[in-house]
């Protein structure tokens, strides 16, 4: 928006931030399937130093219950193997040469409502996020001198607006991880 208040654009973008924010952390969430980002961004002690799964070997997902990571450096693969079996993410890595081959269990009916638990934590997360850039947004509006009153109301509409189709973004987020969560 070019005149005084709230820029749109700018509050657009920060709460598409948080939005992007929230599908990141969902893809880190264990569903019943195989997927390469539950392994890639596990940190490993590599070269004195940590770096990610995927910044020492290729990951794969060869079968849907099985992701391959192919070490680069023979000498990193235990390292691998131990980070990922210290992530906490409830799976145990085979040791195959330079291959790490991680088996992914069926999910239990309880680790299921726990996953979806933690997805609801992520999800108010997100809202939260996206309600103080709204806030933000409504300060800048009352802080703008030399607007009219109905150009506030306008204006304070649009934020609103903006804020209710990037919550519904989040409700429709939500509803989709859950429902891969707890398909069998």
């Amino acid at each position: 928006m070019a005149g005084p208040g709230a820029d749109m654009k700018d509050l657009e973008k920060r709460m598409d931030g948080a939005l992007a924010a929230l599908k990141s952390e969902f893809s880190g969430l264990r569903s019943g399937r195989a997927s390469a980002s539950l392994v890639e961004h596990i940190q490993v002690d590599a070269y004195g130093s940590n770096m990610p799964v995927n910044q020492v070997g290729t990951v794969n997902v060869p079968e849907p219950r099985m992701i391959s990571i192919q070490v680069w450096d023979k000498a990193l693969v235990s390292a691998v193997d131990r980070a990922i079996r210290d992530a906490g993410i409830g799976v145990n890595p085979v040791v195959d040469g330079v291959n790490v081959r991680v088996p992914i269990p069926p999910l239990t009916e309880e680790r299921r409502k726990e996953l979806s638990k933690v997805a609801h934590k992520y999800a108010e997360q997100a809202r939260v996020a996206i309600r103080n850039v709204r806030r933000e947004g409504m300060d800048q509006i009352k802080k703008t001198d030399g607007v009219g009153e109905d150009e506030q109301k306008r204006q304070s509409e649009q934020v609103q607006k903006l804020t209710d189709t990037m919550v519904k973004k989040v409700d429709d987020a939500l509803a989709a991880k859950e429902a891969e969560i707890m398909q069998v």
